[in-house]
């Protein structure tokens, strides 16, 4: 390894530490600003690979806190899949945490959309189609499904 490529490597080493010292992030999230900030693949790729080594990134563990802050939110199964998914998470990976979290009663998703519902809507009665149609598409927005959608309008 040369001395310029040590160098760079330290650099994207420094500034990775110092993106997750303020928040987690993916491994795909900090591969994107690296390369926003003009470091070469095989560097990116090598900085990635000592942060994995050294637990200091993790994407079981950012879509754990992901997972559990966005839904404390107000936000779905389904939105919150699509966002991680478009943050570099694997499928199967998201498909375990989330079965995780509502086995171990973390989450239970039926109580959040009810709980969403009735913040923005209150107890006020569904007027008419056009705002039965409102609402639907507000909590389909926020990533409920239709069962729980469903159940979230009856139990107001």
């Amino acid at each position: 390894m040369s001395d310029e490529t040590a160098s760079k490597e330290t650099e994207a080493y420094a500034v990775s530490v110092g993106l997750l010292v303020r928040r987690e992030h993916s491994a795909r999230e900090l591969a994107r600003k690296l390369r926003l900030r003009d470091f070469e693949s095989r560097v990116i790729e090598s900085v990635l690979e000592r942060l994995a080594m050294e637990r200091l990134q993790s994407d079981e563990r950012f879509t754990e806190i992901y997972l559990r802050q966005r839904s404390e939110k107000g936000y779905g199964p389904q939105r919150i899949c699509a966002e991680l998914g478009e943050r570099g998470i694997d499928d199967r990976l998201i498909a375990a945490r989330l079965r995780e979290a509502e086995a171990e009663g973390e989450i239970d998703w039926f109580e959040r959309a009810e709980t969403v519902y009735t913040r923005k809507y209150g107890g006020r009665p569904i007027e008419d189609m056009k705002d039965m149609a409102k609402r639907l598409r507000f909590m389909q927005y926020r990533g409920f499904t239709h069962e729980q959608i469903a159940a979230a309008i009856e139990n107001n």
